[in-house]
């Protein structure tokens, strides 16, 4: 079986991950997994934050879950945070970003409000989630993506498959 690459898609919620993830599995066979999903499926929380009306991601049971597909590789995973994956997973992370005017109204048209919407602005104001990926894995494979437009979104497209069939073509 040919070795395939593990992908990590992250950034501030709203910054188009599920959309990019969804669209790159199509075009390179890749399998797309959604840890919000999968938090959902297997029911993989530890509590409720009333703070933020969200559920808590219990992230060693997301860990336990993932471990197989991950050993095996091909796997594009889409998560906000980026913070507790085991480094060994991953061959390469993108952390998308996104003006904050267009991710302002992204996060409201899905209903953020208040301190959940004001957060979650400041997280990409201060590079929250680039700097969590920097700080968790090697810098040399941590890219920067812009995610602001259409175009945008097939730029990042054609980059990552680019990636990932040279990525292939050393590895095979």
């Amino acid at each position: 079986m040919e070795n395939r690459p593990n992908v990590l898609l992250t950034g501030t919620p709203g910054v188009g991950k599920t959309t990019l993830g969804k669209e790159l599995a199509g075009r390179t066979g890749l399998t797309y997994v959604n840890v919000g999903e999968l938090a959902k499926e297997g029911q993989l929380y530890d509590g409720y934050d009333e703070e933020y009306s969200c559920p808590i991601l219990d992230e060693d049971g997301v860990i336990d879950e993932l471990e197989e597909k991950m050993s095996e590789g091909g796997a594009i995973v889409d998560y906000h945070g980026c913070d507790f994956f085991p480094e060994r997973w991953f061959q390469i992370i993108f952390v998308l970003r996104t003006d904050n005017s267009i991710l302002y109204d992204r996060l409201e048209s899905r209903g953020y409000s208040g301190k959940k919407l004001q957060d979650n602005i400041q997280c990409e104001i201060f590079q929250t989630i680039y700097e969590e990926a920097v700080e968790s894995y090697r810098k040399e494979i941590v890219y920067q993506l812009p995610s602001n437009t259409p175009e945008d979104l097939e730029g990042n497209l054609d980059q990552i498959v680019q990636w990932v069939e040279q990525w292939m073509k050393d590895n095979n």
